[in-house]
């Protein structure tokens, strides 16, 4: 972006399909591929990419393919120590040369709904975004970030961005599996994640306490219900007093304090975005000591638009508008933004542009939320993803999803479907790690994940949270049946993004038999 030039980014799982169409409809010259596997990747459709003049691997050996097609790091280095021999001012005359109204990103969307749509953003909007985080007050020059996000992903992208404007350091890793145990190492001030994450050490701590049972588990209901009350307190700005303030005192030397030593022991905060967080999940976190500060954005935002305060939030929306965005509410209930984040447009795609920002500016999210009185905003659904049952009744399934989520400790992924069908169903997996102490202590040790969650057992366990869950539920929202898919949905299956949202359309594509069996019979 320095030496000039727009960057797209491409995730290492993408297929070869959708990389030579993200590398055409881009444009891009150069290819910075890591390892042997991507490069493979890239030779294999090497005859569709006629634009694309050169690959340059972190991986030398990956480089010697016989051709210049693909060169080291070390040799692009080589390039460029020529370059400036042949002109000593290179460098700052490109610098020189950027301007606010250059394009410096295309991020292509997740493609949940279909081929992937190439977002715009200039360096004006990087700029702003740096400015807006650093004017709202939550971070400063001495926190420490944890970062696994992707960084081909807006909201990861943003997280890179703001430590050159504000200062902080940040520390990389992307491997999933690695977030707890590193966060011990690290310790963090702060971290940006998906709800997914939160879900799954919430539901891991709470499932393991209750396993202990005895003294143990009723010491940390009691702390759990102190800090809530505490919780509550801070949402209206209060502080705690006298006697509540003697017992938080005790629950946080004996609880909360042990448990926020698992994230390291100096987490101020999270920030979640990419999907609705459940309430409880949040809740139970803020009364641990570690406020998630839940934000909305979207990649045609430029990530941030709405984000919740550390001394104002309220649980269930996603916050106030970031400064410099202005929002309202069209008369069909979708969230209208605009501001100096949003997109410059869709790269090639005229149609689609004119489709998503109106005449006045406004862009059109396609998430339908509210306003509340004092300017919180609450996201109801993806406006898509509502539908209809055949008797006339909108259903919004994210809603729903995320509720269950927050009853069912052991739930990984649960899909509400249900348009035009006379009722609403759902599609269910489990926790890999979570089942497998569960299979333990319930005389299934020993069996695969498979035989695991299509036991009896584990289905009486899920109708148990399904009849919780329904408990709370309109009755034409409520799930009639469900199925316990026998695999988990992961990234590498493409049934979730990079950045753990659900694909909607691919899973119910892929498991439209399962689907069709809730209403055979009826």
């Amino acid at each position: 972006m320095v030496a000039g030039a727009a960057t797209t980014t491409i995730y290492p799982t993408t297929i070869a399909d959708d990389v030579a169409f993200i590398l055409t409809d881009s444009q891009t010259k150069v290819v910075f591929a890591e390892d042997a596997e991507q490069v493979a990747k890239l030779r294999g459709i090497h005859d569709q990419l006629p634009g694309v003049s050169k690959v340059v691997t972190f991986d030398a050996e990956a480089a010697d393919g016989g051709d210049d097609w693909v060169i080291s790091l070390d040799a692009l280095e080589e390039l460029g120590r020529t370059g400036l021999q042949r002109d000593p001012g290179l460098i700052d005359a490109r610098i020189d040369a950027i301007t606010p109204d250059r394009l410096a990103t295309i991020i292509y969307t997740s493609g949940t709904t279909g081929r992937p749509k190439g977002v715009r953003l200039l360096h004006s909007t990087w700029t702003y975004q740096a400015a807006t985080i650093t004017a709202i007050g939550i971070l400063d020059e001495d926190d420490l970030q944890y970062l696994w996000l992707p960084l081909a992903h807006v909201f990861g992208k943003v997280l890179l961005t703001s430590p050159l404007q504000i200062g902080f350091a940040t520390a990389i890793d992307g491997r999933i599996d690695k977030i707890v145990d590193n966060l011990a190492v690290v310790k963090p001030t702060f971290m940006g994640a998906a709800p997914r994450i939160f879900e799954k050490a919430y539901g891991r701590i709470t499932m393991m306490v209750a396993e202990e049972g005895g003294i143990k588990a009723k010491l940390f209901g009691w702390a759990e219900g102190v800090g809530r009350e505490v919780s509550d307190l801070r949402a209206e700005g209060k502080d705690p007093s006298g006697l509540l303030a003697r017992k938080y005192a005790l629950a946080d030397k004996l609880v909360m304090s042990k448990i926020r030593d698992r994230f390291g022991g100096r987490i101020r905060f999270f920030i979640s975005g990419s999907a609705a967080l459940n309430q409880d999940v949040a809740r139970w976190f803020d009364a641990m000591g570690m406020q998630i500060a839940e934000g909305y954005g979207l990649t045609e935002s430029s990530a941030a638009a709405f984000v919740n305060r550390t001394a104002a939030y309220r649980y269930g929306t996603v916050g106030w508008p970031v400064p410099g965005t202005e929002a309202r509410i069209a008369d069909d209930g979708e969230v209208l933004l605009r501001g100096d984040g949003i997109m410059d447009g869709y790269h090639n795609n005229p149609d689609a542009t004119a489709e998503s920002i109106d005449a006045d500016g406004w862009f059109h999210t396609g998430d339908i939320g509210q306003l509340d009185d004092r300017g919180f905003l609450t996201i109801t659904d993806r406006k898509k993803d509502l539908f209809k049952t055949s008797g006339g009744k909108y259903v919004a399934p994210s809603a729903i999803e995320s509720t269950f989520k927050g009853l069912c400790p052991y739930v990984s992924q649960f899909l509400v479907h249900g348009a035009d069908r006379n009722f609403v169903s759902a599609l269910v997996t489990l926790d890999p790690d979570a089942i497998q102490g569960w299979a333990d202590a319930n005389g299934l040790g020993g069996r695969s994940y498979s035989e695991i969650v299509t036991s009896p057992q584990a289905r009486e366990l899920v109708q148990g949270y399904v009849d919780q869950l329904n408990a709370g539920l309109n009755r034409w929202e409520t799930i009639k049946k469900f199925t316990i898919l026998d695999a988990d949905l992961t990234v590498e299956s493409g049934e979730l993004t990079p950045s753990l949202k659900l694909k909607r359309k691919v899973v119910t594509e892929r498991h439209k038999d399962a689907l069709d069996a809730h209403y055979a019979e009826a």
